[in-house]
């Protein structure tokens, strides 16, 4: 927080003392418009720039247009890494850190939590979802026009249908947090959006859309001429292709909007899924990951993602820098000229320089969860992991009272050397046992801070209501 002293000639900032002339010479944040695009459950290996057989062409334009980051963080499933966007600190600090938001769930991202679009907002930004939310519905104030967005399009929970737009039989399709019935299948509706809200944006404000796609997860569904070309496939792996070409098309028409109303020049793109891709090998690739969702390994956590801003991001750029998706929340707010000062200390580290101008990770440690039955945490090119062999899914419950396991509780360890064996494939634990040490006491330092996992057991007699988000009448 800074402070005015020694009135008219300083200001002390927690990183020291600077000259106010200083701060006034300073150039005024670039503002651009943000374009924030995220695929569901996308392969870390299912792009063409990763040398794919789907095709993606316009999701490889951008990547090739701008900086590839090849080691990029999120957590193991969807809400976490979407509360982890939002707010710029790690899950663990929210209660989010099991599972995801299911559809009965009485909780959501915590009130108190300062997210990215209300500080946009604040700083004089539109912001507009069309997406998947999955952030807590069960009371009007966690939808997301209260966290603020403006506008909101698209549906609070996952796994729904992608032509219904029904989850447990309810109906789950909004305008602006009131029930929808657009028809059509849901990536098509979702880009639609998007572009409407592009071409009718506010013209005397910069632009924050958030498209946080449905797609790829399942159900596998997607119209017959989207998965027709994928013959080399069979099964669900030919439907998710076609749902991936679905997906890439929709980011096509949404750089075209941008394009056609000649933003592009000031618009920064940025995309990430949300986790690695799920049952890898039969539905999607993670390549030489180990693994995939829901698990802490390199193919759960560690997804294909890039950022593009013509003129401020090199065309070519490719980021070996390890990066998390907490790093966003500052580095987009620092864009935007919005304020950082905040009740609630932030994990993420602003990495512009890192995309721009080949810095090192702003991170000296970076957690990869800290739950009741797992954890895990990178340090340089080392990655200790508790309990690996325990999945973090959809349906997971808390498990035991205390928020994480620690090393001394875990019945698991392991150690890799990430530069060496990126696939995870030999465990140094025993070889380099104060490698475990150094990295266990870093780990536990920021477990110990973490609040309890909040319950996903669905409530005694629970019915699903005709339409998510909305009280029975």
């Amino acid at each position: 927080m800074l402070h005015t002293a020694l009135k008219g000639l300083v200001l002390i900032a927690a990183w020291g003392i600077v000259p106010v002339a200083a701060l006034a010479e300073a150039p005024a944040a670039p503002r651009p418009n943000i374009v924030f695009l995220l695929a569901d459950d996308l392969g870390s290996y299912d792009v063409g720039w990763r040398g794919s057989e789907i095709k993606t062409p316009y999701l490889d334009k951008l990547a090739l247009s701008g900086a590839q980051l090849n080691q990029f963080y999120v957590q193991p499933v969807c809400s976490p890494t979407r509360a982890a966007l939002m707010t710029g600190r790690y899950p663990f600090r929210h209660g989010l850190q099991v599972g995801v938001v299911r559809p009965w769930a009485e909780f959501g991202l915590p009130l108190e939590e300062r997210t990215l679009p209300q500080a946009l907002a604040a700083a004089g930004y539109q912001t507009a979802i069309a997406g998947k939310w999955h952030l807590g519905h069960f009371r009007p104030e966690y939808l997301p026009t209260r966290r603020g967005f403006q506008h909101q399009y698209g549906h609070y929970n996952g796994a729904l249908d992608y032509f219904t737009h029904i989850r447990d039989e309810g109906f789950d399709w909004h305008r602006d947090d009131r029930e929808n019935h657009d028809e059509g299948y849901s990536t098509h509706l979702l880009a639609r959006e998007a572009v409407r809200v592009i071409e009718e944006r506010d013209k005397a404000k910069p632009l924050f859309l958030y498209v946080p796609f449905n797609g790829v997860h399942s159900p596998f569904q997607v119209p017959e001429s989207y998965s027709q070309p994928y013959t080399q496939f069979e099964g669900r792996r030919r439907t998710y292709a076609g749902m991936v070409a679905a997906l890439d098309e929709a980011v096509g028409q949404i750089a075209a909007a941008i394009d056609r109303q000649g933003l592009t020049n000031n618009t920064l793109f940025v995309f990430s899924s949300d986790n690695g891709g799920t049952q890898p090998g039969e539905v999607t690739s993670n390549g030489p990951l180990r693994a995939g969702k829901s698990t802490l390994y390199e193919g759960g956590v560690r997804v294909c993602a890039f950022a593009s801003w013509p003129g401020h991001i090199k065309p070519g750029t490719v980021v070996e820098a390890p990066l998390h998706m907490v790093d966003w929340y500052p580095t987009l707010l620092k864009l935007a000229g919005a304020s950082l000062e905040q009740p609630l200390a932030l994990d993420g580290r602003d990495m512009w320089a890192t995309l721009t101008a080949g810095a090192a990770s702003p991170h000296t440690e970076i957690v990869l969860n800290a739950s009741p039955r797992h954890g895990a945490i990178r340090g340089g090119d080392w990655k200790l992991v508790l309990n690996g062999d325990v999945n973090t899914g959809d349906g997971a419950e808390p498990g035991p009272d205390q928020a994480s396991t620690t090393l001394a509780s875990a019945h698991r360890v392991e150690l890799f050397n990430l530069a060496a064996d990126p696939g995870e494939k030999q465990n140094l634990a025993t070889t380099r046992p104060e490698i475990v040490k150094d990295l266990a006491a870093r780990y536990d330092l920021l477990a110990r801070q973490a609040v309890p996992a909040k319950s996903r057991s669905k409530p005694p007699g629970f019915r699903s209501p005709k339409v998510w988000g909305q009280a029975e009448k």
